[in-house]
């Protein structure tokens, strides 16, 4: 889960982490009240401020902290770890039908508007690059508009929560924030290849289409059908038994079994748990479980979501520590902030437009599926995954993520239910 130095092992890790965040949480849940995911993340991001402020004062404490966090390896807790399951939770309580009713809608948002997105905020950023005399090449705007156009499922589920949306704004929003971050994923992915395939002396320019169109059918494809296949197979052995204790058991192997086993196979883990989760949280909790299995296997998993959700917000509040702290990268991010809401709000507001003339929308649909669309850690997990050395902006793309995302989740998520009022 971690790069451990020598002195703090693996369980330290986890065991500092969970300590923070049950500490964080009773202080949020006792005196400020926020809800649980944004409260975690501005008080440990409020901690981590003071630490800078502090040192900057002459009381090094930060020194000491430092090490621990560059110790996390984030992206990998976040992509190897705990995707999969935070994924397959959301999943599970997702209604199928609900999906299917709205699947036009969904997948285009979740797919030509991921790619869309990324063009669009690419070419923005490439021109915000090039006004700022920041010198960053086209391909890393690209990347940049990849890691950030979708929208988070872990942020946007754990927000949907608390705010009273109607069904249909609900149901778009969790099912473009389930997918959607397959998709990005992919791209992303994609586009990296094409860097190092560049950087190492290879014709990206002369295959790069081809091979982000392999990619996705290899990948997404891959992913659905070892979700329908692995989900499946599990629905089969629930059916055939009715003991809670196994079947709650057999679910965390369908997430660690499965996830494991589509990285090995190079197939987008984000969709086979998001496929998995919809076959358990539909047919499996219609045909294969009994009424008390289904009460305790959604109480377990809600538990898992509210833990691992806790543990995530905690560490992106804590990475403000690893932050390379230049004024221009901060201002760029603040300037990444209106670009990326307003090609959110062009993405959301041409599909459904077009498709107002076949079905009906909520009234205000597009402004609140704009200011909803919060982004989370896995923009942050992904800018961490771009290498770290002198022929990449690696900094400045990781700094402008961070702006954006920390805007998202505070001020958005704060304030979006006052938006759907």
């Amino acid at each position: 889960m971690v790069a451990t130095d020598t002195h703090i092992t693996v369980f330290q890790h986890l065991a500092i982490l969970t300590t923070i965040t049950a500490v964080l949480s009773y202080v949020n849940h006792r005196f400020i009240k926020m809800p649980t995911a944004i409260g975690l993340m501005v008080l440990t991001m409020a901690g981590a401020v003071l630490l800078i402020a502090l040192k900057a004062a002459g009381i090094d404490i930060e020194s000491r902290v430092h090490p621990f966090v560059a110790s996390i390896d984030f992206e990998a807790v976040l992509m190897d770890s705990m995707l999969g399951f935070l994924l397959f939770a959301g999943a599970l309580h997702v209604n199928i039908d609900s999906l299917l009713d709205r699947k036009y809608t969904i997948g285009i948002l979740a797919t030509v508007g991921v790619v869309t997105s990324t063009l669009l905020i690419g070419g923005l950023v490439y021109g915000l690059s090039r006004v700022m005399d920041l010198e960053m090449a086209w391909i890393y705007c690209l990347l940049f508009g990849a890691l950030i156009s979708p929208t988070d499922p872990i942020a946007v589920l754990a927000i949907l929560k608390k705010a009273n949306a109607s069904h249909g704004i609900k149901t778009k929003l969790a099912g473009e924030s389930l997918f959607n971050d397959g998709v990005a994923v992919i791209l992303f992915i994609a586009l990296l290849d094409i860097v190092k395939t560049s950087q190492g002396g290879g014709h990206a320019e002369g295959h790069g289409v081809g091979m982000l169109l392999w990619h996705f059918l290899k990948d997404a494809g891959g992913g659905v059908l070892l979700g329908l296949v692995s989900g499946y197979l599990v629905f089969l052995l629930l059916k055939s038994i009715d003991n809670y204790q196994v079947e709650v058991l057999l679910t965390v192997a369908l997430v660690a079994g499965g996830y494991a086993l589509a990285q090995q196979l190079h197939v987008s883990g984000p969709l086979a748990m998001v496929v998995a989760g919809l076959m358990i949280g539909n047919h499996g909790r219609q045909l294969a479980m009994s009424p008390q299995v289904v009460e305790r296997l959604d109480t377990f998993w809600e538990m898992i979501d509210e833990l691992l959700n806790a543990l995530l917000f905690v560490l992106i509040g804590l990475e403000v520590l690893i932050l390379t702290l230049n004024g221009r990268y901060i201002l760029a991010g603040v300037i990444a902030i209106p670009i990326c809401l307003a090609v959110r709000f062009v993405c959301v507001a041409v599909p459904i437009t077009l498709l107002r003339q076949k079905r009906e929308f909520s009234p205000n649909s597009i402004k609140i599926l704009t200011w909803a669309g919060l982004r989370g850690g896995i923009a942050v997990a992904l800018a961490l995954a771009i290498p770290a050395d002198d022929h990449t902006p690696r900094e400045l793309i990781l700094t402008m993520t961070y702006v954006v995302v920390a805007f998202s989740i505070v001020v958005q998520g704060l304030t979006v239910k006052y938006l759907v009022k």
